[in-house]
């Protein structure tokens, strides 16, 4: 059981630096940038508080996929998947998806790009948009974290 302490702990300390740097992203960095705070060019501040996390956030990624994937097959809880009472468990996946393909996908190949080009044309609405993105992450992420607290300790919402 000790391999099952030892996943359990990277996985909580992952989210926690993962979701962590989404709050402050959300409700300190981007507030900062929006208003000007961090400078006049705001698109050079926000990426440069992005160059530094983002390596961050993918390393947390990938440690909370590999040791959610370890714990799951190593308790053998895939049935939960198939019970609403564990909504949670599909909570984390899709959470999870969501942010893999942000960071994976959307960010380098998509986004970097767009969000470059709309920045000089309409930085108002550019940040105002990546701000209210990152509160819609944050609220699901939260949600989902409450839940399977809870729910990983006997509370039923079903």
């Amino acid at each position: 059981m000790m391999d099952i302490i030892v996943a359990r702990a990277l996985h909580i300390l992952a989210v926690v630096i993962w979701i962590g740097g989404v709050s402050m992203a959300t409700t300190v960095m981007l507030p900062a940038v929006r208003r000007g705070l961090l400078g006049s060019d705001r698109l050079k501040a926000f990426q440069a508080f992005e160059r530094r996390f983002v390596w961050q956030a993918r390393t947390a990624i990938v440690v909370v996929g590999l040791t959610g994937i370890y714990m799951t097959d190593r308790l053998d809880l895939w049935d939960r998947f198939l019970s609403a009472q564990f909504w949670w468990m599909h909570a984390m996946v899709c959470v999870w998806l969501l942010f893999a393909f942000i960071l994976f996908i959307a960010e380098p190949f998509i986004l970097h790009r767009r969000i470059d080009a709309w920045a000089h044309a309409q930085p108002e609405r550019v940040f105002a948009r990546l701000h209210r993105v990152h509160w819609v992450l944050l609220v699901l992420s939260v949600v989902t974290i409450l839940g399977a607290v809870a729910g990983s300790h006997g509370w039923s919402f079903f």
